[in-house]
């Protein structure tokens, strides 16, 4: 039984984007020719792969199963035929395509230049950028590198630390002229803060004493699912933020935040540049990731002075 690599791709492309359409559309093909792969593959296998519905389709299970052994192993076929092709000793232009997922408040305000300085220093390559505070399924949704702030708790992927940053506890001087600025970690009950969708108020607010860190019983009225939003809800005086310092650092350089209780460590975080594992490295993957490494080696929000 032999398989066609065409008909492998398209049907991993079809299960990434829900539809024919969107997959004929990124493929540059006829909806036609995809919906033939697709049933060739079908025949090929002697298997249904999608139910059909008045224009819709679903995967089966047999597909779904068929995705997630493929997808690596189709990742590591094109990988080694650009290794071999394009680019083993690392001097040849990189070609191919490279897909990004990253936080969506890191990408707009610090990752846009640096992705800029490197699609122009490599014109073959095709660039695909996703800013989404989501975590992604980066196997499953078809990216090739994704950026995570935070601790990497999926131990499939494989991850290279490119810098650090500071969660800050920040206000407008307004906020704190008005109920007046915490002294101590205790002085934060009864203050509102500003909540983060994604994570839990208990485990945003830490603070670290002696060994461990605490979190302060604190309350939010607001909550957003993005940073750069809680820090305009911030600035306009409604309550207290923990936010990254690569989001806050022009709000307290221009002194419309102030950072609150300064003396007291906040926990640290790493910036990282994640992929699924694939063997050899393609060179479009280890090139950028390279990139990401020496312009984030010295971040280019870091607060010169607290307070």
């Amino acid at each position: 039984m032999r398989y066609d690599l065409n008909d492998l791709e398209t049907f991993l492309t079809v299960m990434e984007l829900g539809t024919v359409t969107a997959a004929a559309a990124r493929m540059n093909l006829s909806k036609s020719v995809v919906s033939k792969r697709i049933t060739d593959l079908e025949a090929t296998l002697g298997a249904a792969l999608f139910r059909r519905n008045a224009g819709r389709i679903t995967p089966t299970e047999a597909a779904l199963r068929l995705a997630e052994r493929l997808r690596p192993a189709v990742a590591e076929l094109v990988a080694a035929a650009e290794s071999t092709a394009w680019d083993m000793d690392g001097v040849a232009p990189l070609r191919g395509s490279l897909s990004i997922a990253a936080p969506m408040s890191f990408g707009v305000l610090h990752l846009g230049p640096i992705i800029a300085r490197f699609a122009e220093a490599n014109p073959g390559l095709e660039l695909t950028v996703d800013y989404d505070d989501r975590t992604r399924d980066l196997a499953r949704e078809g990216f090739d590198i994704g950026i995570r702030i935070g601790k990497i708790r999926d131990k499939a992927l494989m991850q290279r630390k490119l810098c650090e940053d500071e969660s800050m506890a920040v206000a407008a001087p307004s906020y704190l002229d008005r109920h007046g600025r915490p002294a101590s970690i205790h002085d934060l009950r009864g203050l509102q803060v500003i909540g983060y969708s994604h994570v839990p108020n208990s485990a945003l607010w830490q603070f670290q004493e002696r060994e461990r860190f605490v979190s302060p019983m604190v309350e939010s009225r607001i909550s957003l699912n993005n940073g750069e939003a809680i820090r305009c809800m911030a600035i306009q005086g409604l309550g207290l933020a923990m936010l990254p310092g690569f989001i806050v650092a022009p709000a307290l350089a221009e002194g419309t935040l102030e950072r609150v209780l300064p003396d007291h460590p906040t926990r640290r975080m790493p910036i990282v540049a994640v992929w699924p594992p694939v063997t050899p490295l393609p060179a479009k993957m280890r090139r950028f990731i390279d990139h990401l490494a020496a312009e984030l080696r010295t971040p280019p929000w870091l607060v010169p002075a607290r307070g």
